[in-house]
Order: C-alpha cells, then sequence, then structure tokens
C-alpha cells in the first residue's frame, strides 16, 4: 500500500499509524481510510468518531494468517450510518447475505502464492483432457476481458466456453474421487474469520448464498475438507454436477452459469433455501420468501458482483469489496462502487465485527 500516494491524492484523511482513540468524523463526500493493528473496523461510531480495537501482534498473526494490517475504507460515512441503522432496525429475519467464492469468501494468496479457483483448481485423472481445457482457458479468457467484444457477443463466447469444458470433464470420465483429491492438493484456504462468519448467520438464521460461475461440487468439496462442517442456512448458486452410481459424472443439472450471468438465476435457485429459513407463523404462500428478505449485505471482488443482487427488490443493500491486488489503481472505483472496501486480501473478521454489531442481542 502506498501512502504517500493516498496523501498526494487527498485520500488518505486519517494518518498512519493511529492510536484507538476516536476521531472526529469527516465530512461524507470525503474518503477515509482506517489503517491500524485491528483487522476489524468495527464498531464504528459515527456520531462521536470511529472507534477502533486493537489487537495485539501475536493475536493478529493467529487471526489474519501472517497479513499485519488490515486497511478499510468508507466512500461515504453518512450513507453507511444510514444503511447500517436501517438493517439494525429491520431484524435478521429481513437479512440475507449474498457473497461470491473466489477471492472473496477464499484468500487472494495462500503461502505466498495466487491462490486456487473452484473450476482452475480440478485436475482429471485424464492429463490429456486437463490439457484440452487449458487450451480452452488459454483461447476464451483473454476474450472474457476484451474491450472490443460487445457483450451480448461476449455473452455467447463465455457460454460457448463453459460449455465446451463442461463437456471436457464428462468425456474425460471425471469422478467425484478426482475432486475430492483436487481440492486436497490445491492451493486453497478461506479468509481467517469465514468460519465464524457462518456459524454466527446461522444462529441467526440468517440465509447466505454463494455465487459462482465455477463448480458447486467442487465449493461444497472446499466447504466440507477446509471448514469440516456444513450449514444449513448456505446455499450455492453455481453449477451442479450429476453422478452416477459409481461416482462417474455424467451431466450437469439445469442451466449453465457462467462469468456474465450468474446473477439472472439467483431468485430461481435460491428459493428452497428462503423456504426453509421462513417464519413458521407466516402465511404459507409468503413463508420464505425472498420477499421478506428485504435487506442485503453482499460480499465480492469485482465490482461486476454487484450484479449478484440484481432481481432482488431490496430496501437496504450494503456492499462490502475486497480489493486483493493494483490498490492504487483501483481504489477510486471500488469506493465509489462499495459501501466499504477492505484492502491487501484482508481477513473476514471485520465482517464478523459489523454482523455483531447490528444484531449484538442475538448474537
Amino acid at each position: 500500500m502506498n501512502f504517500r500516494w493516498l496523501q498526494r491524492q487527498g485520500i488518505l484523511t486519517v494518518p498512519f499509524p493511529r492510536s484507538s482513540f476516536p476521531v472526529p468524523p469527516p465530512p461524507s463526500s470525503r474518503l477515509v481510510v482506517f489503517r491500524s493493528s485491528a483487522p476489524c473496523p468495527f464498531p464504528l461510531n459515527f456520531s462521536s468518531g470511529v472507534k477502533v480495537r486493537n489487537r495485539s501482534s501475536s493475536s493478529m498473526g493467529d487471526c489474519c494468517g501472517g497479513i499485519k494490517e488490515s486497511d478499510v475504507v468508507v466512500g461515504d460515512s453518512d450513507s453507511l450510518h444510514r444503511k447500517l441503522q436501517s438493517i439494525r432496525d429491520g431484524g435478521p429475519h429481513k437479512l440475507q447475505v449474498i457473497a461470491d467464492f473466489d477471492s472473496t469468501l477464499t484468500k487472494f494468496l495462500v503461502n505466498g502464492k495466487r491462490g486456487a479457483t473452484s473450476h482452475g483448481l480440478l485436475q482429471q485423472d485424464n492429463p490429456e483432457y486437463n490439457a484440452k481445457r487449458h487450451q480452452l482457458y488459454l483461447h476464451y479468457h483473454p476474450l472474457e476481458f476484451s474491450p472490443n467484444i460487445p457483450l451480448q457477443e461476449k455473452t455467447m463466447l463465455m457460454e460457448e466456453w463453459w460449455e465446451k469444458t463442461h463437456a471436457l470433464l464428462v468425456e474425460g470420465g471425471l469422478t467425484y474421487d478426482a475432486i475430492s483429491r483436487s481440492v486436497s492438493n490445491a492451493n486453497i484456504a478461506f479468509r481467517d474469520g469465514v468460519l465464524e462468519l457462518f456459524q454466527i448467520l446461522e444462529e441467526l438464521g440468517i440465509p447466505v448464498l454463494i455465487f459462482s460461475a465455477g463448480l458447486a461440487d467442487i465449493i461444497e468439496e472446499v466447504l466440507r475438507q477446509k471448514l469440516h462442517r456444513s450449514f444449513k442456512n448456505i446455499k450455492i448458486v453455481s453449477n451442479h454436477m450429476q453422478f452416477d452410481d459409481a461416482g462417474c459424472l455424467v451431466a450437469f443439472k439445469g442451466k449453465t452459469i457462467h462469468s456474465l450471468n450468474k446473477n439472472e438465476h439467483a431468485l430461481d435457485m435460491a428459493a428452497p433455501l428462503h423456504e426453509q429459513l421462513g417464519d413458521a407463523d407466516a402465511p404459507a404462500q409468503e413463508n420464505g420468501s425472498v420477499k421478506m428478505r428485504t435487506n442485503v449485505i453482499l460480499l465480492g471482488d469485482h465490482i461486476g458482483d454487484l450484479g449478484m443482487s440484481d432481481g432482488l427488490n431490496y430496501d437496504t443493500r450494503i456492499s462490502l469489496g475486497f480489493l486483493n491486488q493494483d490498490i492504487e489503481g483501483n481504489l477510486d472505483s471500488y469506493r465509489k462502487a462499495f459501501d466499504l472496501v477492505y484492502l491487501n486480501d484482508a481477513p473476514m473478521l471485520g465482517v464478523v465485527d459489523l454482523v455483531r454489531s447490528l444484531f449484538p442481542a442475538e448474537s
């Protein structure tokens, strides 16, 4: 993080380093960077300033996976304060959490190297098909980010890429055992605090929708192997595989979800989870419907992830962005797009504190 650059741009308004004493709140039009040894910026007291809880360096090493400091950027403190109060007033039964998976719930860097993605970690038993999938990646990946291809054409290309990849997985005889081994051998890990966040949300009865253009079965296996438990309130909105009795992949279920359409399937795929978590005393026709949960906390690592809530008629949404790389080049756009931005592959502990500050009695 280049703090001299931030100061020259007039972005850094709170000097570094900073003590844990409250500071006067700046105008909401200014960007505030909170930086300390604490990975969690909450609770925030917007009426009297900012309170940051300090943690010892030893506990930081335990909870942040080697990250010594955490950075939090607040674009508009007045707006964030209003949103926090609105969600607090609505209560847990009005809230849902929507989260991207790769580099949002998972770490961007693992053991000093770029962490694996849920799609990229997969290794088939047949090396020939691994090579074929890699060739597809080399062809289509540049097209995904090309500024010269119209969105409609690019969407068709992404669907083509995903379907060809899925066909190779079936043709190459992918087994569930190969998925399990791939996850076991992969350089992938959840951000510190994710398990605690899931536990709190489960206790509060708040549904979590994990969006991914990858493979749901791999994400489920990552959850099993890395968190060692399941959660009744989590639903994965992704591409689901169908296996035969011998554990061999035979098909994919439903529509193909790729990087440019993973949002439009949200309501149809989320409905069963919300129905399970509905208010038992509510009318049957409204029991657990998406419309009952009109407040949203959204987590993503790309600005495009904000579209995950498209189609939901929400009252209040708090968006939390994880900016993992090229901070100087992306900070301005991220702080304008998200309510809060966590920098430098930060742990999830700030989000844990946020949820606890919303519902302290329940959690």
